[in-house]
């Protein structure tokens, strides 16, 4: 899902959607996780609401959110499709909407006591006084200890995260430089053969120029971003573009369309030199629609008896726990049964209470029937296994959250996984999306651990790495390699797989001027980093 949900910029990351990066974290709970409703204000309506009785700002002292909660500068009408009740926005300030952030991110961030106390009426911005509303600490390695805090239209949260519809071109950019001389090249197309596409726009195919803007040198960012990332559907823009290995330059036009994400879309079984079966997933998202779709591709593997697997979770930027808990656990299989997916942990304020559902805190298990998060056909239907005691992982940067979550829950239950790419992007933690006038807010609420109680890897994890912590894992270090399409057995991710498998070894896969990528993350006009998630409103924690 990515950017495709922001158009944030990250500096040095990679992303989904825009030129700005999406990174994820993690999450717990289920469909049942469903909060209490806040009690109904009335409809909306244009008479201002009189300032609450003790709201003006004294430092360090919170009214409850609640005391603010649906007090709007622009209060909504109708029905929330969230709830399918009426809205309950009722007409407020600038400082009602701070207020709420305010008391809100005092009761259930995880860090609340990192936060440093602003004056909410000093902030006519409600998105700029959210940003202060996070730690400045940094992780073991330097990096921002809370790189996930954002925010997203309401709206477009919905659209998009229930379907995977976004507005754009149907294919996935990768930002392999973000400064000059910049490179940008076509990561994947979110249907491989979309004939929409001109036959140029193949993974690997060089972006020269966005709009007569060169993206190597250019100096108007704004026309890059807004070309290589549209906001509306009917968008024309035109690109310049070298494919792989070629020295001819095409020019294309592209026109932005609603494009439904396909989240699983490789499955193949690859049989090696020795006869062994290896079966191959790519996942790219963990929203709803996936879930059928794992289903069947895990199905499809068990009927061909494969003996390994290759997960390929490289640009898969996390979204529902509960999609990861259930494919862990159709990898795994037995050895899971009894055992906790993840432990979660809130703030020292809710030490046994969810603070967003009002339920005692639980573990996510691992799902051994699906839970029907789209079709209700499938709410209870056994899941499928394949009982591998190992599985090899395919992983970059953009590989976070509820991904990381797969890898730690299985390593939990003692399943060897075998870590091939580049260290994944470090996201331990988690957050139910709240949203508030038309805005749904993530800000991290609880860390998750597995069932040996770890979860320290906020800087990723490693492959083949040399700290000697439980984030290092075994495997080796290969760059993405734009030559090969996803799923070739020669693209050098996947042949080092195959060759661990034959010899235990990665071999001498060697991968030419691509080695790092910045899936989609926009040209960088500041330094901000934020999580791809995928949820239906707040009902269930994401990773």
């Amino acid at each position: 899902m990515g950017t495709r949900f922001r158009k944030l910029a990250l500096q040095g990351m990679m992303a989904f959607g825009t030129l700005a990066l999406i990174a994820c974290g993690s999450g717990g709970g289920s469909g049942d996780d469903t909060p209490e409703r806040t009690s109904a204000m009335g409809t909306a309506g244009n008479v201002e609401l009189p300032t609450p009785a003790g709201a003006s700002w004294v430092e360090n002292n919170f009214l409850p959110s609640s005391t603010f909660v649906a007090r709007c500068v622009s209060p909504r009408t109708g029905t929330d499709p969230a709830t399918g009740y009426e809205y309950i926005d009722q007409l407020g300030t600038r400082v009602d909407e701070n207020n709420w952030l305010r008391s809100m991110s005092n009761e259930v961030y995880l860090w609340y006591d990192e936060i440093t106390d602003k004056d909410p009426a000093s902030f006519d911005d409600s998105l700029a006084y959210f940003d202060q509303l996070k730690t400045f600490k940094k992780t073991p390695s330097g990096r921002d200890k809370d790189r996930f805090h954002y925010t997203i239209p309401t709206s477009e949260w919905l659209s998009q995260t229930e379907s995977g519809v976004y507005v754009g071109y149907g294919l996935q950019w990768a930002l392999l430089s973000s400064e000059p001389p910049r490179k940008a090249v076509v990561a994947y197309l979110d249907e491989e053969g979309n004939e929409s596409l001109p036959g140029i726009i193949t993974r690997g195919a060089e972006v020269i120029s966005v709009d007569g803007v060169d993206l190597a040198n250019g100096e108007d960012i704004d026309t890059l971003n807004n070309g290589l990332w549209p906001e509306s559907e009917g968008e024309s823009h035109t690109f310049e573009f070298r494919q792989v290995g070629s020295s001819t330059i095409e020019k294309v036009t592209l026109v932005a369309s609603a494009v439904k994400s396909d989240p699983v879309q490789f499955v193949k079984t690859e049989v090696t030199g020795s006869g062994r079966r290896v079966g191959y997933i790519l996942f790219n998202d963990h929203i709803a629609t996936a879930e059928a779709e794992l289903i069947n591709a895990v199905t499809q593997l068990d009927t061909a008896s494969v003996e390994d697997l290759v997960l390929d979770l490289r640009y898969n930027g996390g979204g529902y726990l509960d999609i990861a808990s259930e494919l862990a656990y159709m990898i795994a299989g037995t050895v899971t049964i009894g055992q906790p997916f993840e432990r979660t942990k809130f703030n020292n304020k809710h030490p046994e209470t969810n603070p967003i559902t009002g339920k005692p805190i639980d573990s996510t298990p691992f799902h051994t029937s699906a839970l029907g998060l789209i079709d209700e056909g499938l709410k209870g239907a056994p899941l499928p296994t394949l009982n591998l005691p190992r599985v090899f992982v395919l992983t970059s940067e953009n590989t976070c959250s509820a991904s990381e979550a797969i890898i730690n829950g299985l390593r939990g239950v003692d399943i060897e996984v075998i870590q091939i790419g580049e260290t994944t992007c470090g996201k331990p933690y988690g957050f139910y999306p709240l949203d508030n006038c038309g805005t749904t807010y993530f800000t991290i609420q609880f860390s998750g651990v597995n069932a040996k109680g770890f979860g320290d890897y906020s800087d990723g994890f490693v492959p083949n790495g040399t700290d000697n912590t439980a984030a290092d894992l075994p495997g080796c270090h290969i760059g993405d390699d734009f030559y090969h399409l996803l799923g070739d057995a020669n693209e050098a991710r996947f042949a080092a797989a195959l060759n661990y498998i034959e010899t235990g070894e990665c071999g001498d896969i060697a991968v030419s001027a691509f080695s790092e990528s910045g899936i989609n993350s926009r040209i960088p006009i500041s330094n901000v980093q934020v999580p791809k998630e995928a949820s239906r409103s707040n009902r269930i924690m994401v990773r």
